[in-house]
């Protein structure tokens, strides 16, 4: 024992009635506010289409508005469930005044078309998510914690200031749809720097793996924070992507690159989540995992399905974050508390899931024509079904079903999921349809094959547990998915009075 004395932290709920602070009643009232008035924006850009702009400042298209309706509602959640889960504490005003701020930035960064704006709107988010990850100042490992984050976020600052500085070199533009509009003229070497520091950018954003650091160490954040930070801004990473496709388009070696890190991503983020025994931890190297893939949609040039992606990982992350309590609640650690959601050890098993898939894919194909042509909408179906497929197996795995009417339930899951997946793509690539590019599909060759292939055979493993028999692979995973370890949390003494 230390010999410090604790104090206890089990209690009555907090009367937010009480509370003498108005910033969060104030804060949460406008921030919902902004999200009617994002939903009114939204019908007036469906009706009467066309850009609202302040030339060469900013531009308000059906990205724009899609986006405000996103973010606001999301912010709108965070601000409502923190009224009470901040309550009594010190930082309330501060947490809440982050927020607000955060969410305004966001929505200003999706309506800038001057480069400059956009550049110094990126720093900011990234500098008020590190604020919010931060915000016990008393902290050590927080603001330890903080400081990881601000570090990645000001080198991905620094590098979209390298991209911006070249392409307005290359191109003489000082606005996003200026360079957009002079993309055709774009290549050699101030091109591929340009090109090859977007990407990175998103990278960090998205915290694809190696630049995974900083999300797994920022745990110390309020419950809230991580919401946010899971549901709105990694997903930041895909939209520089969208806002950039002219840019990144031009040569497909490149979009096949970014095809590669975004799969690689998405099996590493399975893996590290293999290794996982706290609920936030498996939370974090999901999300890994799943901006992975939507980067992969967006290297096979499928924009408005990385756009529509990111909405679903949102609305899907956020709900599990805020729901993290819950969960540690009502689950008990047992020695055969599996990693995965469970082999498939029959063949008639298998062969249900099978069928189920291939019954997916039809139906995608047919609701929104991609993957009836060999090219790249082949692999974006592929990669759609397989993810909602394991999301409806993991949703069916958490039941009390028995194993045998697991699999009658998987399509009873799978298959609305699709359709619901199907339907939100339709509509996102038709609000996106002003955009310079929002589909450009590529040819398949033969590394395209290879990556599918590659990544199916690795998928399959972790399912059936090979990996797992591995410990030196253990070992190697465990440590890849090590937060900072000046972060970590070695006594429950230490923010337990936070």
């Amino acid at each position: 024992m230390t010999g410090h004395n604790s104090k206890p932290t089990v209690g009555g709920l907090w009367d937010t009635t009480t509370t003498s602070s108005s910033v969060p009643v104030a804060l949460t009232w406008l921030v919902w506010s902004l999200f009617a008035a994002s939903i009114v924006a939204l019908a007036a850009r469906v009706r009467f289409e066309g850009v609202w702009e302040i030339p060469g400042l900013v531009a308000v298209d059906g990205l724009t508005v899609l986006m405000w309706v996103v973010v606001t509602f999301f912010s709108g959640i965070v601000h409502s469930y923190s009224r009470r889960y901040m309550a009594g504490s010190a930082h309330q005003t501060a947490f809440f005044a982050t927020v607000f701020g955060f969410t305004l930035v966001v929505m200003g960064l999706v309506a800038a078309d001057s480069v400059v704006l956009f550049g110094l709107l990126w720093l900011a988010m990234g500098l008020l998510m590190a604020k919010l990850i931060g915000i016990v100042d008393g902290w050590t490992q927080a603001q330890e914690a903080a400081s990881v984050a601000r570090r990645y976020f000001l080198a991905s600052g620094a590098l979209l200031g390298v991209s911006l500085a070249a392409l307005w070199w290359a191109t003489g533009a000082t606005t996003i749809s200026g360079i957009a509009a002079a993309a055709g003229t774009l290549g050699g070497p101030v091109w591929l720097l340009a090109a090859a520091s977007l990407v990175l950018v998103a990278m960090v954003q998205s915290a694809l793996v190696p630049f995974h650091g900083w999300l797994l160490s920022s745990m110390t954040a309020p419950t809230p924070a991580s919401a946010l930070m899971h549901a709105g801004f990694v997903n930041a990473g895909g939209i520089l992507l969208v806002r950039f496709a002219p840019v990144v388009t031009v040569d497909p070696g490149l979009m096949l690159a970014v095809v590669a890190v975004g799969g690689a991503s998405a099996i590493a983020g399975k893996l590290l989540k293999s290794v996982q025994t706290d609920v936030k931890g498996k939370l974090g190297c999901s999300t890994v995992g799943q901006m992975g893939f939507m980067i992969m949609q967006a290297g096979l040039g499928f924009f408005g399905a990385a756009i529509t992606h990111l909405i679903l990982h949102g609305f899907y992350k956020a709900y599990q974050f805020l729901s993290s309590g819950g969960r540690i609640e009502r689950t008990e650690p047992a020695e055969g508390t599996p990693h995965t959601v469970g082999p498939v050890t029959s063949a008639v098993g298998f062969a249900a899931m099978l069928l189920t898939g291939l019954g997916g894919g039809v139906l995608f194909a047919a609701l929104t024509g991609k993957g009836t042509a060999v090219d790249a909408g082949l692999l974006l179906t592929f990669f759609v079904v397989l993810t909602t497929l394991h999301a409806a197996r993991s949703a069916v795995h958490t039941t009390s079903l028995s194993a045998t009417a697991r699999y009658g339930a998987v399509p009873l899951v799978f298959f609305p999921a699709i359709v619901v997946y199907a339907v939100v793509y339709e509509a996102v690539a038709g609000l996106l349809a002003g955009l310079p590019v929002v589909t450009a599909p590529t040819e398949l060759t033969v590394l395209h094959a290879a990556i599918a292939v590659g990544f199916v055979g690795i998928y399959v493993a972790i399912e059936t547990g090979v990996h797992e028999r591995s410990r030196r692979l253990y070992v190697l995973l465990l440590n890849a998915s090590q937060p900072a370890a000046a972060t970590l949390q070695t006594s429950a003494e230490e923010y337990n009075e936070y």
